[in-house]
């Protein structure tokens, strides 16, 4: 079979799945077969799995609150003007604590992106303060990764935060903080007030309190939901594992399951816990991947938690407290390649209970719809750029170490950028479109790594503050010139 027989029958097998499970949002991959009669055990995360919180509703929540409470401790009064941008953060950055950047940088360190507040700074400034552009990733007393949808609102915070104190006339900027008179704040100690808000905010503030207020604004509800766990638990176990409290679990819970039918219109109603064969809230992760904590059996009429460790066996319909990956294995009987975790958090769901337990891993990557909407919309822009990748490599190919001349390619780098700029142009995040202008402008060369989606940002920090400031994109080679 020739490749252009195998690309029509591809394309021929993608358009004969049903419409609604051809939407990117509604699609699986594998990094490896797994075979699913296999499992004997499925387990599932709550939070930003079970239960999707709704963006931007519920980060801008969050952000409010920790904005309020980083007032209340002695910040400016004028953080309350400070509104939440979805638009702009993305997980995965960076935050460096002792210079106040946001950086985006792939799996071996080499900086992508480096960004002081909203200002994008260019190749010659960031190698000021990264020789080579680059970061040691396991330096995590300095470098702290915003990884989890959790980090959104924190990350464009710290953002707003170094840009206030860049700007404010009663702060002097230093390398490493700001003084204001006599008194110097770092953005360690920043970086520190603002996770200590965070912690203050999930786990004694009111953000779960406010959730629960109003789930229909922050939680979506999914009518499928209980025909899918209905299905699993007819062919295997099933299980939930959430750090959440039981409290808070029960009532998202609910909401989830609080539908006048049962798995299917006119079967009856069942409580959610009837879906699961084990129900396991303050899992700690990803300490319970290791060593774990007590296993405790909850009151589920009161909420509070039965003295004494639990030794008994498996009880439907018991909610159970702590415990680890491995009392878990030995509740359910089964073995770690028999257990598939269905989560969110790459590293507290899936690396360590990878690693640790042998489990099998499903990751839920809500950002890939994007992107796949991105890589079919720009399909033809994608080929180009693989046919002129082609193009540049037999320019180079019959050239050795006695070739003295160097083919002119400059019109060819300049139509790559242009048709890089379109795709990376495509994305929704804000990263992009003001990094890529920087890079083609960029004496050093073009860097061209993938990276998320910008405008917004002043290129200089001394021009008038623009916070969505556009230029204009490089500009296209004449025709004829490729």
């Amino acid at each position: 079979m020739d490749g252009m027989t195998m690309k029509k029958y591809r394309r021929e097998a993608h358009h004969s799945f049903p419409r609604d499970l051809a939407h990117p949002a509604m699609r699986v991959f594998v990094n490896r077969s797994l075979a699913m009669e296999k499992i004997k055990c499925f387990g599932f995360d709550m939070d930003y799995t079970l239960a999707v919180y709704k963006s931007p509703e519920y980060e801008s929540l969050g952000f409010d609150l920790i904005v309020e409470h980083l007032v209340s401790i002695g910040y400016p009064q004028e953080l309350l003007n400070f509104v939440y941008d979805p638009s702009f953060p993305t997980r995965g950055l960076v935050f460096d604590t002792m210079f106040g950047n946001l950086l985006k940088v792939d799996a071996y360190g080499n900086i992508l992106v480096c960004a002081h507040g909203f200002n994008f700074l260019r190749g010659p400034e960031i190698r000021e303060m990264y020789p080579n552009k680059f970061i040691q990733r396991g330096d995590t007393d300095r470098f702290y990764i915003l990884n989890t949808l959790f980090n959104l609102p924190e990350t464009y915070l710290f953002a707003c935060l170094v840009d206030f104190f860049s700007n404010c006339p009663r702060y002097t900027s230093c390398e490493s903080g700001f003084k204001d008179g006599d008194l110097f704040m770092s953005y360690k100690s920043m970086f520190q007030d603002v996770r200590d808000a965070v912690d203050w905010v999930h786990f004694k503030g009111s953000l779960k309190e406010k959730t629960v207020e109003n789930l229909e604004k922050y939680v979506a509800k999914d009518p499928k939901l209980p025909l899918l766990l209905s299905r699993m638990t007819e062919v295997a176990k099933v299980f939930l594992a959430t750090n959440s409290d039981y409290k808070y679990t029960e009532k998202i819970m609910t909401y989830l399951f609080d539908f006048p039918h049962g798995p299917k219109p006119g079967t009856t109603h069942r409580p959610w816990q009837s879906y699961f064969d084990l129900i396991l809230v303050d899992a700690r992760k990803p300490v319970f991947f290791g060593e774990g904590t007590v296993l405790r059996q909850v009151d589920s009429t009161t909420g509070q938690l039965k003295i004494g460790t639990y030794t008994g066996p498996l009880q439907h319909g018991i909610v159970y407290s702590g415990g680890s990956s491995d009392i878990v294995c030995d509740l359910l009987g089964a073995k770690g390649k028999d257990i598939i975790y269905i989560g969110d958090h790459i590293f507290g769901d899936i690396l360590k209970s990878k690693k640790r337990q042998g489990w099998r891993t499903f990751l839920v990557i809500p950002e890939l719809a994007q992107e796949l909407h991105v890589w079919t919309d720009k399909s033809a822009i994608f080929e180009e750029l693989q046919s002129l990748d082609c193009f540049l490599a037999d320019l180079y190919k019959h050239l050795d170490s006695s070739s003295n001349e160097r083919p002119d390619i400059s019109s060819l780098q300049r139509r790559i950028k242009v048709l890089s700029y379109k795709i990376e142009n495509g994305f929704t995040k804000k990263v992009t479109h003001q990094v890529m202008i920087q890079q083609y402008t960029d004496p050093q060369g073009v860097d061209f790594a993938a990276i998320p989606h910008t405008e917004h940002a002043c290129s200089d920090s001394r021009e008038e503050k623009l916070p969505f400031n556009r230029k204009k994109p490089p500009a296209e080679p004449e025709p004829g010139s490729v």
